[in-house]
C-alpha cells in the first residue's frame, strides 16, 4: 500500500509538473504573534486589578463571574480568531484614531479594537477594553462609515462601562432577598423545576455579548456624538442599522446550488442525499421547521433595529447629507471584505466545523465560479468527511439540523448525514478532477487528488 501510494504520488507529480498553469493562490493574512500576546497580557492585567479592587462583600460571587469574563477574553487572544496581520491592522486602526483623536472623552483610554475571523455577524465589547468586529459583519457592510457607527457603539458601551455595571447588577440581584425566597421556593417544587430554574437564572445571567434595552439606546446616543465628530457620513447610521437588522435572517442561507456543484458526467448527482423523508424518521418534523417571529427576534443577535433607528431619527435629519463614507481607504476596504470571507472559510475549518466550512466554500464558489481557494477547500473537505465517516467520527465535526439555521443549510446537513462512505468516496474524486485544468499548479491540489484517487480505491 506504501509503495503504491509513493509511486502514485510521483506519477502524479510528473503530470503536474509537466501541464502545470499559474493558479492563483489565495495567502492567508499573517498575524502578529507579539502583538496578541501584549493584548493578552494586558486583559490578564485588567483581570488582576478588578480581582484586587473586589470588596469583603459578595466576593465569591464577584470572583467566579470574572473568572468566566476572562476565561472568555483570554481564549480569545490565545486563538487564531483576532486578525492581527500588520497591514490590516493599522488600517483599523488608522479608523480608530479618526474616531479618538475627535472625541476628547476617549482619549487616553486603554480600548484595543480588532477584526476577528468569526463568521457571525456581530462585534462585541468585552468589558475589559477588548473589542472585536466580526469579518462576518464586516464582509456585509458597504463603506467605512457604517464600520464606524459599529465602532463607536461598543466604544460607547466600554466608555460607560456596561459590562461592569450589569455584572453588579446580577451580584446584587442574586444576593437579595426576594432572589433567594425564589430559589428556596423552587428547592420545594416537585414539577418543571429545571425549566423554572433555568428561567430564574437566565434572566439574571452576564452575558457580555448583550446588553439591556437601556444600555443600547444609550450606546447608540453616544456612538452618534462620537461619529458626527469624525466627518463620517451619520446617514451610514440608518444604513448600517437596516443591515443589523436583516443580517441575522440572511445567515447560511445563500442558496448553494448542491445538483450542479455536485453533478458529473460519469456521476450524477443523487436526489436521495437531500430528498425529505417522513416526520417520523427525519430529524427536524417538518411542521416545525419554521420559526415564528416571536422566535425569530428573540434569537436575533441585533435586537430592535428599527426602534433604535426611531430613537436617532431626529438627530440624523439634522446631520443628513454632511460627512463622507469614506476617510481612509475605500480600496482596501473593499479588499478585505473579499479576504475577510476567505479567512472565515478558513477559520470555520480551523475550528473543526467542516459543514460550516463546506458551506461557505460552496457560496463562494457559485459567486466566483474556479475560484481555487473555494475548490481547495471543498476537496479538502470532502476527503476530510470520507475518513471522518470511515472512522465514524463524522458527527464531531458537522452541525446537527436545527430549526434555527436556514432550509439552506440544513439541506446540506441532511446530505452529508445521508450520503453514504462509498458515495462520499466518489463525490470527492469527481468533484476534485473535475477542476484539473483550474488547480493544476495550486498548493496542495496534487495531495488533494491522491488522496481521492486513495480513498476511492479502499473505499468499502
Amino acid at each position: 500500500m506504501i509503495i503504491r501510494f509513493f509511486v502514485l504520488s510521483i506519477v502524479l507529480s510528473i503530470i503536474v509538473s509537466a501541464t502545470a498553469q499559474d493558479a492563483t493562490s489565495y495567502e492567508l493574512l499573517k498575524d502578529d504573534s507579539i502583538l496578541k500576546k501584549q493584548y493578552f497580557d494586558i486583559s490578564m492585567k485588567k483581570k488582576e486589578q478588578l480581582l484586587r479592587s473586589v470588596g469583603k462583600e459578595y466576593a465569591k460571587d464577584y470572583k467566579e463571574i470574572y473568572e468566566l469574563q476572562f476565561t472568555e477574553i483570554g481564549k480569545l487572544w490565545s486563538s487564531s480568531r483576532p486578525i492581527t496581520s500588520t497591514t490590516t491592522n493599522n488600517y483599523l486602526q488608522s479608523i480608530v484614531k479618526k474616531i479618538i483623536d475627535v472625541n476628547p472623552e476617549l482619549q487616553g483610554n486603554d480600548a484595543r479594537i480588532v477584526f476577528s475571523r468569526d463568521w457571525w455577524p456581530n462585534a462585541v465589547s468585552m468589558g475589559d477594553g477588548s473589542i472585536v468586529i466580526n469579518a462576518g459583519l464586516v464582509t456585509g457592510m458597504d463603506n467605512e462609515a457604517e464600520i464606524v457607527f459599529v465602532i463607536c457603539h461598543e466604544l460607547a458601551h466600554y466608555y460607560l462601562e456596561h459590562t461592569q455595571n450589569s455584572i453588579r447588577k446580577v451580584v446584587t440581584q442574586q444576593n437579595s432577598e426576594e432572589f433567594k425566597k425564589e430559589v428556596k421556593r423552587l428547592s420545594k417544587e416537585q414539577y418543571r423545576v429545571n425549566e423554572q430554574y433555568n428561567k430564574l437564572f437566565n434572566s439574571i445571567s452576564f452575558d457580555s455579548r448583550r446588553h439591556s434595552r437601556e444600555n443600547e439606546a444609550e450606546a447608540d446616543r453616544f456612538a452618534f456624538h462620537f461619529l458626527k465628530n469624525t466627518g463620517y457620513s451619520a446617514d451610514a447610521i440608518n444604513t448600517c442599522l437596516i443591515k443589523l437588522d436583516r443580517i441575522d435572517d440572511s445567515l447560511l442561507t445563500a442558496p448553494l446550488y448542491l445538483e450542479r456543484v455536485f453533478n458529473f458526467t460519469s456521476y450524477p448527482f443523487n436526489n436521495k442525499w437531500v430528498k425529505e423523508e417522513s416526520s417520523i424518521f427525519s430529524g427536524i418534523n417538518k411542521s416545525e421547521s419554521t420559526l415564528t417571529k416571536e422566535e425569530k427576534d428573540s434569537l436575533k443577535t441585533h435586537p430592535e433595529c428599527s426602534k433604535r433607528m426611531e430613537w436617532l431619527a431626529d438627530s440624523i435629519t439634522k446631520i443628513s447629507g454632511q460627512g463622507k463614507n469614506f476617510l481612509v481607504d475605500s480600496v482596501y476596504f473593499n479588499s478585505i471584505r473579499k479576504d475577510f470571507a476567505l479567512e472565515i472559510m478558513e477559520q470555520c475549518y480551523r475550528d473543526e466545523n467542516l459543514s460550516r466550512n463546506l458551506y461557505f466554500a460552496i457560496e463562494y464558489l457559485n459567486r466566483h465560479p474556479d475560484n481555487p481557494v473555494a475548490v481547495y477547500n471543498i476537496g479538502r473537505a470532502l476527503n476530510d468527511l470520507y475518513m471522518l465517516q470511515r472512522d465514524h467520527k463524522m458527527g464531531y465535526t458537522i452541525d446537527p439540523e436545527k430549526r434555527t439555521y436556514s432550509p439552506e443549510y440544513n439541506r446540506l446537513l441532511k446530505m452529508l448525514v445521508k450520503i453514504r462512505l462509498s458515495e462520499l468516496g466518489d463525490l470527492a474524486y469527481y468533484f476534485i478532477r473535475q477542476y484539473d485544468p483550474v488547480m493544476k499548479g495550486y498548493p496542495g491540489y496534487q495531495d488533494l487528488l491522491v488522496t481521492a484517487i486513495e480513498n476511492r480505491r479502499n473505499k468499502e
